[in-house]
């Protein structure tokens, strides 16, 4: 049942619009705020372009009328559902990422309204709206296979894993490479700091497995990671294991080999080998690993060479092994939590 504005004391409506404004710039959706509260959808867009035009005192019901919106509650509903829901390929955009001068743009080239970068900004804040780094997902990667897997497969697995007293593990490899720079360090304003380093490049590949129960396992890699260092890493994880181990991977070669097929068939009784669905890294909590490790162990250090690489690699690896809270933490993510 919607609620009739009309009938509500001024008082009561102000209130009501203030939470509404509130919800959505807390980043609720201006739908499930109009739902929650039980007015019109369009209703919440109105009251957020009284809010933009003139604060939170453009939200008394007692006052009428004031200085016309640029933007009104029709023109905010358009803008946050193209943001929130399109792709700015899909409006003849060449960047795949909205960004506020082009958000800005598009609010010109629509409502014939200009916008300073910095008022697009506080325009989508006022939405509920905040720059995030984005998930990214290959184009080949079919939502059908990936539903099955979280819906079927993978409940399946851990049931047989319950069933079994067995431990499931996601595995993965990668690579690291010395020239890989991440964080921030503070400076004068209008003065970028310089960090020298050597301009080699040197790499190194690590394998490893996490369990939702903390358990961290892993083995770095001089050269290339093939089926033979893959099957070594699966002798690892079974040294001194007390149980069956489910070990959970994507479709690499390497994993799918004839020689990997072989040895898996020979341990049947102590290990099993799943593969997660084509093109779906973000699946895997080790890869929140790999992020660990790049960020802290190798992009904000200065490496001399390959030696000072492999130290800095397995001393963080170490640090996450005895670490179990770290790697639970790797399944919280809203892309790994299912596997918690």
């Amino acid at each position: 049942m919607k609620t009739d504005g009309r009938a509500l004391d001024h008082a009561t409506l102000t209130e009501l619009r203030k939470r509404a404004v509130a919800s959505v710039q807390s980043g609720k959706r201006p739908c499930d705020v109009a739902d929650a509260l039980g007015v019109q959808r369009n209703t919440v867009y109105g009251w957020l372009a009284r809010y933009r035009a003139g604060g939170v005192g453009a939200l008394d019901a007692r006052k009428r009328g004031g200085r016309p919106r640029k933007l009104d509650g029709k023109a905010l509903k358009w803008i946050f559902e193209t943001v929130s829901t399109k792709n700015p390929q899909q409006l003849e955009f060449k960047f795949a990422l909205w960004t506020a001068r082009m958000i800005g743009e598009l609010i010109r080239k629509r409502f014939k309204v200009t916008l300073s970068k910095a008022s697009v900004c506080r325009l989508l804040g006022q939405l509920g709206l905040t720059p995030q780094r984005p998930l990214w997902r290959a184009h080949q990667q079919r939502p059908e296979d990936v539903a099955r897997w979280m819906e079927t497969e993978y409940p399946a697995i851990k049931q047989e894993a319950k069933r079994l007293k067995a431990t499931i593990f996601f595995g993965d490899e990668a690579g690291v490479r010395s020239d890989h720079h991440a964080g921030t360090t503070w400076a004068k304003r209008g003065q970028t700091p310089v960090v020298s380093s050597t301009g080699a490049r040197f790499s190194l590949n690590m394998m490893s497995a996490v369990s939702a129960q903390g358990e961290f396992r892993f083995m770095v890699v001089d050269g290339r990671v093939g089926a033979d260092q893959f099957i070594a890493f699966i002798k690892r994880l079974l040294l001194g294991a007390n149980g069956m181990i489910f070990l959970i991977v994507d479709g690499h070669p390497a994993h799918k080999a004839k020689k990997v097929a072989t040895f898996v068939k020979s341990v049947k009784a102590q290990f099993r080998l799943y593969f997660l669905p084509p093109y779906s890294p973000e699946l895997n909590p080790t890869e929140r690993a790999w992020n660990d490790v790049k960020n802290h162990a190798v992009g904000q250090k200065s490496l001399k060479d390959k030696d000072d690489l492999k130290k800095a690699v397995i001393s963080h690896l170490r640090f996450i092994q005895k670490s179990p809270e770290r790697v639970r933490g790797y399944f919280r993510n809203q892309t790994t939590r299912y596997a918690a």
